[in-house]
């Protein structure tokens, strides 16, 4: 893994792993569900920006070498079935 990625994300991890505390909090102190359903979608707005750096880290690394090292249906197969799981949040 790229290190600056690493980092990157392990940065948002840790912000998010707070912000899932909150979450937590927030349901066993009975918040506004408004408040806690605004905590929920800024988790999975962080969530998707890990997501990003990941296939990010992915694509430049992982599937530069397979596509270098002749393996380029591994890569394709890789790459479609991304395409698949980002279908799937529409």
């Amino acid at each position: 893994m790229k290190e600056f990625i690493k980092k990157a994300a392990l940065r948002r991890l840790n912000i998010i792993r707070g912000q899932l505390q909150g979450l937590i909090s927030m349901v066993e102190n009975e918040k506004y569900c408004v408040d806690i359903i605004t905590q929920s979608s800024a988790v999975k707005e962080a969530l998707a920006g890990i997501e990003d750096l990941i296939l990010e880290n992915h694509l430049s690394t992982h599937v530069i070498k397979q596509i270098k090292s002749g393996k380029e249906h591994r890569a394709i197969e890789e790459i479609l079935k991304i395409y698949k799981l980002a279908q799937r949040k529409k």
